[in-house]
């Protein structure tokens, strides 16, 4: 069923961009393109496709496959994303230096951009990645821990709770609830529940996250902020906001003509408008904003509880064997669970997951049994799994869609007695147990695939 544009959205297009009005509404009822962005840290070959200009991990594919069937997409050796939305690569390598920076994604569900922001960060940095809504919260985690990375905390805070960090972190990115209009063409949803007075709804909850955001952010880092709208109100109009009453400048960021981006300008700043007939992508919005003033020394907060203990010798030893470079790494204690975490930001992870409500963190390495380990599916996921820890079990395309599904299935490959890394292609799915003739599937049901 075909959903109409809106009628005050239409005379608000013509009035902003009356030579390319229609030229966007045809699209708008056209078929959105298809773009993934691979994992580096999992592949060292890119995915087949074209690549997106301003994201060097991303690819538009020709056509869409069923994603869901496909067990490479489950082992996190790529992310759908939508092409548009990797623009914020672009603009964080533009203006900082994400490698070993401290990054919060604040409105980070389901986790494109938040998976993004950890494989620029690498292993000497920390992002934390926030979302207001526990139950996307869950899904954002189960995606953090899919991507594999494990310098990823994933929390549920509001954002006003961020303050309390004073000025810690070097790049906030605020991808601000918005009133949708760049998702018309995927969404017929979207268009029946825009009005002008969302709208304005949208623009002041946008600056007050925006304001919690800023609380946080170090003088003389960088606030990506974003929306996936076409209007002013919630789109320049804000970055406005943020330089007259925050004292926000531009902070360099730059585009090649032939990216086909828009780049007007609000206080100062510049700012990038992504459009669906111009580019191959959704509608997008984006401007880097630097905090002035001089950088003092961060401040480590304060925690609000005891989380963390350290692992004891006996089970650092036996965790070691488990991952590739146990000398980068250091091990914890939450409750009855152990976790990896890289040695470099691990005070300051500890620091913030003591701080804010954490729902993930790191890498859940399992629990100890009899001083041996009993792997957590996260360890599985993890892209520095030391192979030589447990016995492998090459699944077939048949074989893999059955244990993702959570089935019982034998495998035809040999398997040890024991636990075994279920793996397609040489890609990491999860565990099963074999005893005896009898396979116990480990899968988390959180992730299982539910479709036949």
């Amino acid at each position: 069923m075909t959903v109409s544009l809106p009628e005050a959205f239409i005379r608000n297009i013509r009035r902003d961009i009356p030579g390319d009005a229609d030229a966007l509404f045809s699209v708008l009822d056209g078929t959105p393109p298809v773009s993934v962005r691979w994992n580096p840290y999992k592949t060292q070959s890119p995915a087949e496709g074209i690549p997106v200009a301003w994201c060097r991990y991303g690819r538009y594919l020709p056509e869409r496959p069923s994603f869901t069937t496909d067990p490479l997409f489950h082992a996190g050796a790529y992310y759908v994303q939508e092409a548009s939305s990797m623009f914020v690569e672009h603009l964080l390598r533009s203006t900082t230096e994400p490698e070993g920076a401290r990054i919060l994604d604040l409105c980070a569900a389901p986790g494109g951009k938040a998976t993004l922001y950890s494989t620029l960060a690498g292993g000497d940095g920390i992002v934390i990645a926030n979302e207001v809504i526990r139950s996307r919260a869950l899904i954002l985690a189960d995606n953090i821990r899919k991507w594999g990375i494990g310098n990823t905390m994933v929390t549920n805070n509001d954002p006003a709770h961020f303050a309390g960090l004073g000025e810690w972190f070097d790049a906030v990115a605020v991808d601000a609830p918005c009133s949708g209009e760049g998702m018309f063409r995927k969404s017929p949803e979207a268009r029946g529940e825009w009005s002008e007075a969302n709208v304005r709804l949208c623009a002041a909850r946008q600056r007050r996250i925006v304001s919690d955001a800023w609380a946080a952010l170090r003088p003389g880092g960088v606030l990506i902020y974003s929306t996936c709208t076409f209007n002013r109100t919630e789109d320049e109009e804000n970055v406005r906001w943020i330089a007259e009453e925050l004292g926000g400048e531009d902070a360099g960021a730059m585009v090649p003509p032939d990216w086909g981006i828009e780049e007007r300008e609000a206080g100062g700043v510049r700012c990038f408008r992504l459009w669906p007939h111009r580019i191959a992508g959704e509608g997008f919005f984006a401007a880097a904003i630097r905090k002035g003033g001089q950088r003092g020394r961060p401040l480590r907060p304060k925690p609000r509880k005891t989380l963390l203990a350290e692992a004891s010798r006996s089970e650092t030893a036996e965790l070691s064997r488990w991952v590739g470079q146990p000398d980068l790494m250091r091990f914890a204690r939450i409750g009855d669970s152990l976790y990896g975490y890289y040695a470099t930001p691990f005070a300051d992870i500890r620091s913030a997951a003591e701080y804010l409500n954490t729902l993930h963190s790191g890498i859940c390495m399992g629990q100890m049994f009899g001083g041996r380990l009993k792997p957590d599916h996260s360890l599985a996921m993890f892209h520095d799994l030391a192979r030589s820890a447990a016995a492998e079990t090459p699944l077939s395309s048949d074989e893999a869609l059955h244990y993702l599904r959570r089935e019982d299935f034998a495998p035809q490959a040999e398997a040890a007695e024991g636990m075994n890394l279920m793996t397609f292609e040489g890609y990491a799915l999860g565990w099963a147990k074999r005893i005896g003739n009898r396979f116990n599937n480990l899968y988390p049901k959180s992730q299982m695939i539910l479709n036949k």
